[in-house]
């Protein structure tokens, strides 16, 4: 449904899949992922930062908004 439909697509999602450790968090709440890390990452491993600097802030706003509602739903 949403995946990615260019080879720079597949590389900054799986860009995204090795990011956990990179959270930035505050007591209850997921605020983002530390882009200059990711960002840096991504320059390692290859991904063209245009790519990843296009896409990575739309993924993230996802990502923050289904771990914070998960939060809130398992904490009542």
């Amino acid at each position: 449904m949403n995946r990615p439909l260019t080879h720079e697509g597949w590389q900054v999602w799986d860009l995204v899949g090795r990011l956990g450790g990179q959270l930035r968090v505050l007591p209850g709440a997921v605020v983002g992922w530390d882009l200059s890390a990711a960002l840096a990452l991504g320059n390692a491993l290859g991904v063209p930062p245009a790519a990843a600097g296009e896409l990575l802030p739309v993924i993230e706003a996802v990502m923050v908004a289904k771990l914070n509602e998960k939060m809130d739903h398992s904490h009542g």
